[in-house]
C-alpha cells in the first residue's frame, strides 16, 4: 500500500482556510475570548509598549480584544498597512481608539496611509500575526502574499536579534504536525491559540505563565 502523497502549500492552504471559515460565529466569539485569557496577562504582552495586532478576515482568530485591552493599558498598538507603491510592501502603523479605518485592495479595514505614525518593524517589540497553517517548530504558513515575510526578511541575515517577538495567532484547526519551510519563511518564536502555547524557542518557554 503506498503512502498517499504530501499536500502541496497551495492544497493546505486551501484545507485550513475552509476549516477556519467552517467555524461558526458562536466558535469565533469563544475562540477569540479564550485567545485573550492565553495572551492579555502573559509577561511578553504585558512587557511590550509597541505592539502589532490585525484584523481577522476570512476566518482568522480575532484579536481585537487583545487590540483594546493593549490601548486600555496606555500601548502603542499597530496595524499593517499595505503600500499603494510599491504593491508588495506593507507598513505598520500606529492606530488610536476609534480612528476611522478603510478597506484596502484585499477588503481588510486599515488606517489611512500616516507615514508620521509609521514605526519600523525592528523597533516593535511584539507582532502578533494572522496565519493559515502553523507547527511547533515555529513554522508558519500565510496567505501567499508574502507581505510579512517581506516585512521581516531582514531577520534572516542576523545572527541574533531580540526585536520584535514573532507570535502566530491561529484556531487549533489549523495546526499540523509539520510544515515544509521555503527560503524566504521567518519563523515565529512560538503560536498561541484559544488553548495553548506552542512554543518553538526556549525564551517563551520559561516566559509562559
Amino acid at each position: 500500500m503506498t503512502e498517499p502523497a504530501p499536500l502541496s502549500r497551495p492544497q493546505l492552504r486551501r484545507m485550513l482556510r475552509k476549516a477556519r471559515r467552517a467555524l461558526t460565529p458562536s466558535e469565533q466569539r469563544k475562540a477569540a475570548r479564550g485567545l485573550y485569557r492565553q495572551l492579555a496577562q502573559h509577561p511578553l504582552f504585558r512587557r511590550a509598549k509597541h505592539i502589532s495586532l490585525y484584523l481577522p478576515t476570512d476566518g482568522e482568530i480575532d484579536p481585537r480584544l487583545l487590540l483594546r485591552a493593549a490601548q486600555r493599558r496606555g500601548k502603542a498598538t499597530y496595524l499593517p498597512v499595505l503600500s499603494a507603491w510599491p504593491r508588495t510592501k506593507m507598513v505598520f502603523q500606529r492606530v488610536r481608539p476609534g480612528e476611522k479605518l478603510l478597506p484596502n485592495r484585499f477588503r481588510i479595514l486599515e488606517p489611512r496611509m500616516n507615514i508620521s505614525r509609521q514605526r519600523n518593524v525592528w523597533a516593535l517589540d511584539l507582532v502578533l500575526l494572522p496565519l493559515v497553517g502553523f507547527d511547533d517548530a515555529g513554522g508558519r504558513l500565510g496567505m501567499g502574499g508574502g507581505f510579512y515575510d517581506r516585512s521581516l526578511a531582514y531577520l534572516a541575515r542576523r545572527q541574533s536579534w531580540r526585536k520584535p517577538t514573532l507570535l502566530g495567532l491561529a484556531h487549533e484547526c489549523q495546526k499540523v504536525e509539520r510544515l515544509a519551510q521555503a527560503s524566504w519563511d521567518v519563523p515565529l518564536a512560538g503560536t498561541v491559540t484559544d488553548k495553548h502555547w506552542y512554543s518553538a524557542k526556549t525564551p517563551l518557554e520559561s516566559a509562559a505563565p
